[in-house]
């Protein structure tokens, strides 16, 4: 059973979340403030946490700030219809995707669900299948690890399954929709800055080729590649 974390003031919306994640078969707490929030995501008992930008006492993206500053657990936010600053700014920060509010509960449980699929590892034993490997890249696909140059990356659940599409088709132009389709588990809705955050936080953390330039390039009109040398 999947343990979600819903932080939001909103003590009512919270309320009936809670009770269909519960009828869905996940198992569901409710905290209403950021400080509290962030401290009980930080406990390492939960799958995933739906939080919402706007709270009382430390806003959501405070809030992000300090879970992320101790987890990678996969966060999903609620924001509000048009607010694009604070959705960009929490997807900077490392949230791994959004929901804009009023939203259902189905479609919060279908987003959560997509996000739990891409995100959770697979047991393995150690004769393990054999990491994808791009110039100074590797990836460790079951195990949800990757490295530049045998360094440790700190990704996000959403950023490794963006970086592993696009290991799986290094050398080739990924279209924005296709990593929406494979990366988060949504078709890209229009305007919808995800994919191009995302890429721009993955292109700072990975390394830089010989030549000095970024092994994550914008293919015009075409979407992201990532160069095989």
């Amino acid at each position: 059973m999947s343990k979600v974390l819903l932080i939001d003031d909103d003590v009512e919306l919270v309320g009936m979340f809670q009770e269909y994640l519960e009828q869905e078969g996940f198992e569901a707490k409710a905290v209403h403030d950021g400080e509290r929030g962030a401290a009980e995501a930080l406990t390492g008992q939960y799958a995933i946490a739906i939080l919402d930008v706007m709270m009382p006492r430390m806003n959501g993206l405070e809030t992000l700030r300090r879970i992320r500053a101790g987890s990678r657990m996969p966060i999903l936010m609620l924001t509000a219809r048009g607010d694009d600053t604070d959705r960009i700014v929490g997807l900077e920060l490392g949230a791994d995707d959004y929901v804009t509010k009023p939203c259902t509960p189905r479609e919060l449980t279908a987003r959560i669900r997509a996000i739990l699929r891409r995100s959770q590892a697979v047991p393995i034993d150690n004769s393990a299948t054999a990491p994808l490997i791009v110039g100074q890249l590797t990836m460790w696909p079951e195990q949800r690890r990757a490295a530049w140059a045998s360094v440790p990356l700190e990704l996000t659940s959403t950023e490794f399954n963006l970086l592993e599409v696009l290991v799986r088709n290094a050398g080739k132009p990924v279209s924005k929709n296709q990593l929406s389709e494979l990366g988060l588990g949504r078709p890209m809705a229009r305007f919808d800055r995800n994919i191009d955050v995302h890429l721009s936080s993955l292109r700072r953390k990975l390394g830089s080729l010989d030549d000095g330039r970024s092994c994550l390039q914008t293919v015009y009109r075409l979407g992201y590649q990532l160069i095989k040398e």
